[in-house]
């Protein structure tokens, strides 16, 4: 599974727990880049990794819980030393296309999707990686990384998902995000899943 599937399937959660989610005080708006960037960083010198990937036939997952689109995204992975010991900050940010699927339920739970949605979505998350790098990464630090192809299906099936992670920490590193959002545009309908709440939808 993903780390982006991950993060929306736990804002379904909290909704369909009956959690309390702040509104935002504009629907539909998303100030991202804001909260993605290196001066959200306690950072030491240059990145220790500056990558680029790209990723094709992810799954995206909505509101209800349930799948309802795929994406091909392209992610700029940035990642630093902070002023504490074994503590380093990602900053990473996406810029994708979905390809809504007929017959499931909206992102929103509005309403069920004829698989004409289709868009662009951008976002991110900050996150805290606690532990160690290894000695020999198994994917470059600098520059481009290709392409991975998740393979997903509708039920949220990745056979080939690969943690960017794992690529650089070595086994039993400790992983909290501090903020993630993304924000969905099909048209003029615009569906917001963020850590500050939900907004909207692609119908």
């Amino acid at each position: 599974m993903n780390i982006k599937k991950i993060l929306v399937g736990a804002a379904a959660s909290a909704v369909m727990l009956g959690m309390a989610i702040p509104a935002f005080a504009a629907a539909e708006h998303l100030n991202w880049g804001s909260q993605i960037n290196a001066g959200q960083c306690d950072k030491v010198g240059k990145p220790v990794v500056n990558i680029v990937q790209k990723v094709v036939n992810d799954v995206d997952s909505g509101q209800a819980g349930n799948y309802w689109a795929f994406d091909n995204l392209t992610r700029k992975i940035q990642v630093w030393e902070t002023n504490t010991a074994g503590e380093y900050c990602a900053e990473v940010s996406y810029q994708g296309e979905f390809d809504g699927q007929a017959g499931q339920t909206s992102p929103g739970n509005t309403g069920t999707l004829d698989g004409s949605e289709d868009g662009t979505f951008q976002g991110g998350y900050n996150a805290t990686i606690t532990g160690s790098l290894l000695s020999a990464p198994l994917w470059q630090t600098r520059g481009s990384v290709g392409t991975t192809d998740y393979d997903c299906d509708i039920d949220g099936n990745c056979p080939g998902y690969v943690s960017w992670v794992g690529q650089y920490f070595t086994p039993g590193y400790g992983f909290a995000y501090n903020w993630w959002g993304w924000i969905y545009h099909n048209g003029n309908n615009v569906w917001v899943n963020s850590v500050d709440g939900n907004s909207g939808d692609v119908l």
